[in-house]
């Protein structure tokens, strides 16, 4: 079953919100293990200066299920944003430089996060490979028994397990003014720099969502 159309997933943004949502806005410094990640520096964001060529296909790509998807409006590294990787190791996403990503913040909790995890899991199946990756981190807090036990229920199989038991990595999001709520998407070039963002669900199993990613690495 397909999720929402735009405005429907505008309004069960809002509605998720009201519902409980607002928890996860977490204020304050740093903390846990990915606290203090590496500062994007000038030089990252002059790294950033996107290639027109791919914003303009990136912007008439975002349609569809996938139309609540914003183009940049400037020059962004997000190198420096910081989780735990698959092994449990702190790391960032200049880590996975080379690749573009589809970085996706979900937790248990968040309704429309639960809901859309297999059409991610079904993209990253679509077009995961060396140029791309869901990167889909989970920010429940606690340790990793839920979360993982949730992913083994409705057999997603095929994401890597990225965790942020801290929040830090939503709270940095807001922050910069990309993050409202669960779920939070970003998509990143492979030199760590903004793209896209979207705030709420879409229907990541669609060919619209394969057409955005074939878009951004010019497959």
């Amino acid at each position: 079953m397909q999720l929402p159309t735009f405005r429907l997933i505008a309004l069960a943004a809002v509605a998720g919100l009201l519902a409980g949502g607002l928890a996860v806005y977490v204020t304050g410094g740093p903390s846990g293990n990915n606290g203090s990640g590496r500062q994007a520096g000038a030089g990252d964001v002059a790294a950033c200066t996107p290639d027109p060529a791919t914003v303009a296909a990136v912007r008439q790509a975002a349609s569809g299920e996938v139309a609540a998807m914003l183009v940049a409006d400037a020059p962004r590294s997000l190198a420096d944003l910081a989780f735990d990787g698959p092994d449990g190791q702190p790391m960032t996403l200049g880590d996975r430089e080379g690749k573009t990503l589809l970085v996706n913040l979900w937790a248990t909790w968040c309704a429309p996060c639960r809901a859309e995890m297999p059409a991610l899991d079904a993209l990253q199946v679509a077009e995961g490979d060396t140029d791309f990756e869901v990167v889909a981190v989970n920010v429940d807090a606690g340790d990793d028994a839920k979360p993982k036990a949730f992913l083994a229920e409705i057999g997603v199989e095929n994401l890597a397990f990225y965790r942020d038991e801290t929040i830090e990595l939503f709270n940095t999001l807001k922050r910069r003014n990309l993050a409202l709520g669960l779920p939070v998407t970003l998509l990143v070039d492979e030199r760590g720099c903004l793209l896209a963002h979207m705030n709420g669900p879409a229907e990541w199993a669609s060919e619209d969502a394969r057409r955005l990613i074939r878009a951004a690495t010019g497959g």
